[in-house]
Order: C-alpha cells, then sequence, then structure tokens
C-alpha cells in the first residue's frame, strides 16, 4: 500500500492540473469572446486537434498576442518556453506563473529550460517554443533561428507543430494563420545524432515556416506597407 505521504503528493499534482486546466479554460473564453473580436482572423491548414501524446508548437513572433494561436491546436495546457526576464514582475509575471511558463536564458545556454520541457512532454505535455528567441518588428520573413526544438523533438519523440502568421497583428484588421502538417525526425529516434545531423533538422524547420508563409502571399497576392507598387 502506498504512504499517507505519497497520496498527498498525488492529490497537490492533481489539484495543480485541475487549476492549470481551469486556467486555460479560461483563456479559451476569453479567446473566444473577445480576443477573435478585436483581432479577428482566419485559420488555414491542418486543424487537427491534438489532445494526445506529447507535441511541440513551434512559430514566427509578433507579439506577445501570439501564444493565442498555439492554444487553439489542443484543449490541454501548453507550458510556452519564455525569457526570463518575465519573472521579474509586473502583470506579465503573474501571466507566466500561472500558466507555468518555463524560463528560458537569452545567451541559449539555458539547460533547466531544456530539462523542464523534457519534463513537460514526458507526460505527454505540450511546450510552444518560438524558434526566433525575440519578437519580430522588422520586415523580414524570419529572424536568426534558435535550435533546440528538433533536438527536443527527436530525444522526447514528439512531432512539432508549426503555425505561421502572415503578417503582424492588427486591431480590428483579419489575420491570416497557417498551421502546417506536424514534422517529425523519426530517422533519428533512439540513435546518437551529430551536430550536422541537428543543424539539418532545424534548417528543415526554419524552411518550413518561411515556405508556408511565402506560399500563402504568393497565392493571395498580399502586400505589405513596404511593398513598393
Amino acid at each position: 500500500m502506498r504512504d499517507k505521504s505519497e497520496k498527498e503528493t498525488e492529490k497537490t499534482v492533481k489539484a495543480k492540473k485541475s487549476g492549470l486546466e481551469k486556467f486555460f479554460g479560461f483563456l479559451h473564453f476569453w479567446e473566444r469572446h473577445l480576443f477573435r473580436v478585436v483581432f479577428p482572423y482566419k485559420r488555414y491548414g491542418n486543424l487537427t486537434k491534438y489532445n494526445e501524446g506529447p507535441l511541440i508548437v513551434i512559430g514566427n513572433h509578433y507579439s506577445v498576442l501570439d501564444v493565442v494561436y498555439p492554444c487553439l491546436l489542443t484543449d490541454r495546457p501548453i507550458h510556452f518556453m519564455a525569457k526570463q526576464e518575465l519573472w521579474r514582475g509586473g502583470l506579465m509575471k503573474k501571466f507566466v506563473i500561472k500558466c507555468e511558463c518555463i524560463p528560458v536564458k537569452r545567451d541559449g545556454s539555458d539547460v533547466q529550460a531544456i530539462k523542464d520541457a523534457m519534463r513537460y512532454l514526458k507526460n505527454d505535455g505540450v511546450v510552444n517554443i518560438f524558434p526566433e528567441g525575440t519578437r519580430n518588428h522588422s520586415y523580414a520573413d524570419l529572424l536568426p533561428f534558435h535550435s533546440g526544438a528538433a533536438a527536443l523533438s527527436i530525444k522526447m519523440r514528439a512531432p512539432i507543430v508549426p503555425i505561421v502568421q502572415v503578417k503582424k497583428l492588427r486591431a480590428f484588421h483579419r489575420s491570416h494563420i497557417i498551421y502546417g502538417d506536424p514534422i517529425e525526425f523519426r530517422q533519428f529516434y533512439g540513435k546518437k545524432v551529430s551536430k550536422e545531423d541537428i543543424e539539418a533538422c532545424d534548417k528543415q524547420l526554419r524552411d518550413a515556416i518561411i515556405n508556408m508563409r511565402l506560399a500563402f502571399i504568393e497565392k493571395h497576392n498580399i502586400k505589405f506597407k513596404s511593398d513598393k507598387v
């Protein structure tokens, strides 16, 4: 039989999980009744609901509101990897703590962040990564890509779903959000992976994001403020 301390720990974990699920339920309610009114959008691509198994979500990054679109992929809580400065105070500190986000050092050498992400994925959780590492305030297709998602995917055997925003978010202007097919690197599962292999996988992910966006822009003849006609 299990001892008293083990039972109490299990109750604490269940209560914590229930509270996290309730909070994300509130976020889904807020998205339906307020966010999509102020920031209308249309979704394209693979709109599968991923409610089982470990999952990694990646995408381009324009604003703090980008966290909304990954939430539409699943009914489960999502653990966002975010810069550790957000834990210093203010409203964002409350949000990252409530969502059980994963603090990441900007220099990219945060072993603890990787361990935390692996722990969530091991328990069939969902982890979101913005590989650019910061918000893109330019008109560049994608900022320099930070590695990590591919290696994490291979280690934990978790598929990666790319989400691409075509344009920066603007109030009362419709946005276009593209959901890609899951990307998996099964050929490397259970094998020793070289640095070159990881770099090739990272390039595949970066190319997927860029190509999804550019293909959509070309198909729909979308113009930007910086375009000269």
